[in-house]
């Protein structure tokens, strides 16, 4: 049965940073598992095999990752945990304070990736946002410093301010909005890309021709083809499930190589208006 669940664990491949360390090709998304529930689901995905968890300040579960870091019985250093700070913080001082207490709440010494989460460039604080995560890191309490929801301008304004290009960009990235031009840039200048929502919302993609044939062809399931797709082309996606069978199936998806033909045909289902809810980071606010 395709994608059933084997219990067996599964590690997925790394990938290298720019800063020369190393980030898992596939995450947990932890946006929404919060509380009693959202620590049990992230202690089964670190035991089944994930080991980068993505989280954020406004998520309010930066307690819950760290609790689930400690149950789950899996080392410390062999996770990859990241948070970001929030529109509200961007201020130099307020980012510090943002990294530290979420550290507090997480019951951690550091984190492993910290991004900023979007650039709000009509607020103007973003490269003074990333200048505090990169005296952050050299204070040891942050190992890897990236950036969320970046326009290939906004990385370019970050490393000429600072002399640190960001390692990672996390962006919204699926089939129907497969931000070809954002890849290209990101390969440009030497930043990996996480996706989030990787799947879209409301799976609606998983019901084109080209996905169904490939998971029919391959013996798949529609959500590994286009997870698949993703780590094809380089990105890191960032699936959330608190089923167990699912995260298991989410993880299993480097055993089987799509097509040049088949990665192409899931590409073209970009669409003009592809963005889930139309947040451009050129001129969104999230605060």
């Amino acid at each position: 049965m395709p994608g059933a669940y084997d219990h067996r664990m599964t590690t997925a491949p790394l990938l290298p940073l720019n800063d020369g360390t190393d980030l898992p090709a596939i995450a947990l998304g932890t946006y929404r598992l919060n509380g009693p529930d959202g620590v049990s689901a992230m202690t089964s995905a670190i035991r089944q095999g994930y080991r980068l968890l993505d989280t954020a300040f406004s998520y309010e579960n930066e307690g819950a990752v760290g609790r689930a870091v400690r149950d789950s019985g899996i080392s410390r250093d062999e996770l990859v945990l990241t948070s970001k700070v929030p529109g509200r913080h961007q201020e130099y001082e307020a980012t510090v304070r943002t990294v530290h207490e979420g550290l507090y709440r997480a019951g951690l010494d550091r984190w492993d990736l910290y991004l900023v989460h979007w650039p709000n460039p009509g607020r103007g604080l973003y490269v003074e946002c990333f200048q505090a995560l990169v005296d952050l890191q050299k204070d040891g309490l942050i190992r890897t410093v990236g950036v969320s929801n970046f326009l290939p301008e906004h990385l370019e304004a970050v490393a000429e301010a600072t002399g640190v290009m960001p390692a990672v960009n996390q962006i919204e990235l699926h089939p129907y909005f497969p931000q070809t031009d954002a890849l290209e840039a990101h390969a440009r200048l030497g930043v990996v890309t996480e996706a989030w929502s990787p799947i879209g919302r409301a799976n609606a993609c998983l019901n084109e021709a080209p996905v169904q044939a490939a998971a029919a062809a391959h013996g798949v399931t529609p959500v590994q083809v286009v997870l698949r797709w993703h780590t094809q082309r380089g990105v890191v996606p960032l699936p959330r499930s608190s089923n167990p069978g699912r995260q298991h199936e989410n993880l299993d998806v480097f055993g089987f190589t799509l097509s040049d033909d088949e990665v192409a045909a899931i590409t073209a289902l970009g669409r003009p208006d592809g963005r889930l809810k139309g947040q451009d980071p050129a001129v969104y606010e999230e605060m």
